[in-house]
């Protein structure tokens, strides 16, 4: 008898049926240990620290802040600090704009303890479309541009307005960010999933997509939107413009708004960024009137690239080619939450506009961005290099964001160990590794993966390249171990 009013029979089914599998069972896992390392109580493991390759939190695995962003929010916080001007420029270090700009945001927002607008600071917004307009050479309008808590408050709304039914559907590319498919089952909406092309540096495939919306349409699935993740994660992947202008002469074709996360496009190592905004307008100009109804919402967030400032919530997303009574709506929406953290709204403002060549602040700027950028594709290069090395192991040449996400070919023995505790593969052997070596990744199941192959996905922000070798050595062991 349960003498609880809740328990996993009453509570919304969708919740618990939701899976996310970064902050899962791996990292719980990874969690105990550093807990018992931290206590002393960890002399029996056989590592001496955990390394948190699961997820995109760079400032828990050393990356320093920048000098600019943190000296302006100190002062956000503390306003009084300002009437010590003499004392902040002579004795600690900070420069004239530094004071400047955080006179201009408090000006703008009165406190970072107050609410603010709905929809964000309008100050900041205006910033916003500058930054986008400068980008994409093309013109943003600030009353298009929602700032948010994190671009996951964005897919939130987007996703919570898209859901009309529980027939509503929405293409997502696999392997995929598990926010989207917990989101959609969350709120009982259907996964289109469309696979990516491993073997084409995880390009969009054309062919896998409409054949993801011929299947869904077959089962009766009403196909809203397609979300796009540009550089990808977890494959790293960075697309070319034709790739995109693809996407949307299907979102042409198919009547779906496009959902463009782009919170990596600063962490490009291979080629260049291309925004789907500059794309889409483009395109406009080039094919009149093809591409005029195109609804896109583009994201970005100062949780990644060389900002790192996951715990501050900040984020954005612009709309184009929505109607104005759907906007309405969306803002009524995000208004129900009042308004995002309003610190993470000023470090947006910092992220698209930054110090400027000649100001005072621009020269530490420029070295510690250049030095965080640096320290990341050193690491990417150090773990791609070691895992054409491994036995069974296929990795594409990283391209950009923060993540690899290599094949794994594990030997049948392996398999039958997994499948004796109840585990995929991959699993098992993501597991066996954190036990090990104290390094946490991610199992490819947890992002979806085509049917009979693996892989994991690992971070490369962890400080250094030791953890590397922990991994070459461990997985040499493990494959000798299974091999028959």
């Amino acid at each position: 008898m349960h003498l609880n009013s809740l328990t996993l029979d009453n509570i919304n089914s969708n919740v618990w049926k939701a899976k996310y599998a970064v902050r899962g069972e791996l990292a719980v896992r990874a969690e105990a240990y550093r807990s018992r390392l931290a206590q002393k109580e960890g002399v029996d493991l056989p590592f001496d620290k955990v390394i948190s390759a699961n997820i995109g939190n760079p400032q828990q695995l050393d990356q320093k802040p920048i000098t600019f962003f943190r000296q302006v929010l100190s002062l956000l916080e503390y306003p009084p600090l300002l009437e010590k001007e003499d004392v902040l420029l002579n004795d600690l270090g900070y420069q004239r704009d530094v004071i400047e700009r955080a006179r201009w945001l408090l000006r703008e927002c009165r406190s970072v303890g107050a609410y603010s607008h709905s929809q964000g600071i309008p100050g900041i917004r205006n910033s916003v479309a500058k930054f986008i307009s400068e980008r994409d050479c093309h013109p943003s309008d600030p009353a298009s541009v929602f700032l948010t808590g994190g671009a996951s408050s964005g897919v939130n709304t987007l996703l919570n307005i898209i859901r009309s039914k529980p027939e509503t559907g929405v293409l997502v590319p696999i392997p995929q960010y598990p926010l989207y498919t917990a989101t959609l089952s969350v709120l009982n909406a259907r996964l289109v999933p469309y696979y990516l092309d491993e073997e084409h540096a995880w390009g969009t495939d054309m062919d896998a997509i409409r054949s993801a919306l011929a299947k869904a349409k077959s089962e009766g699935t009403d196909v809203r939107a397609i979300v796009v993740i540009n550089p990808g994660n977890p494959t790293g992947a960075s697309l070319g413009e034709e790739d995109i202008k693809n996407v949307l002469r299907i979102a042409v074709e198919e009547k779906l708004v496009v959902i463009a996360d782009e919170v990596y496009q600063t962490n490009v190592f291979l080629g260049k960024f291309h925004s789907f905004k500059k794309v889409l307008r483009d395109l406009q100009s080039a094919e009149a009137g093809k591409f005029d109804h195109v609804e896109l919402a583009s994201l970005h967030s100062v949780s990644k690239g060389m900002v790192g400032e996951c715990g501050q919530r900040g984020g954005y997303f612009e709309l184009v080619g929505f109607d104005p009574k759907v906007v309405e709506q969306i803002y009524k929406l995000v208004s129900i939450s009042l308004c995002p953290p309003v610190t993470g709204q000023c470090l947006v403002e910092l992220m698209v506009n930054p110090p400027k060549e000649g100001e005072p602040s621009y020269a530490l700027y420029k070295q510690e961005y250049d030095d965080i950028f640096a320290g990341l594709k050193e690491r990417a290069t150090a773990l791609y290099e070691a895992f054409k090395e491994m036995e069974g192991v296929e990795c594409q040449e990283p391209q950009g964001s923060m993540y690899l996400f290599p094949a794994i070919k594990l030997p049948p023995g392996a398999a039958r160990a997994a499948a004796n505790e109840g585990r995929k593969a991959d699993e098992f052997y993501c597991i066996r590794l954190l036990d090990s070596t104290g390094v946490c990744i991610v199992p490819g199941s947890g992002f979806g993966q085509k049917e009979g192959t693996s892989h994991f996905r690992t971070t490369f922000l962890a400080p250094g390249t030791e953890w590397v070798g922990r991994i070459v050595k461990f997985h040499k062991e493990f494959m000798d171990e299974f091999r028959e």
